[in-house]
């Protein structure tokens, strides 16, 4: 096998959102943070609930304008 085609790998940190920190061998030199993880995934923990990233969380503003925008003209 050529040991010089195969990419350098490293331990990198991946961290949640949440706080959860965990460690993982990865071809990127660099730590990796993201949004949601299996600790705090609706689909491993058991919860039924929304997750607000991006558009849903525009679309909850603009709900929430338009419900005081009628609060306000009554």
């Amino acid at each position: 096998m050529k040991t010089w085609i195969h990419p350098e790998t490293r331990k990198v940190t991946i961290e949640c959102s949440c706080g959860q920190k965990f460690e993982v061998n990865s071809t990127i030199p660099w730590d990796i943070r993201v949004e949601i993880c299996s600790k705090c995934h609706p689909f491993y923990t058991g919860e039924q609930r929304i997750v607000k990233t991006g558009a849903v969380d525009k679309f909850y503003a603009r709900m929430k304008k338009a419900e005081e925008l009628k609060k306000n003209s009554k």
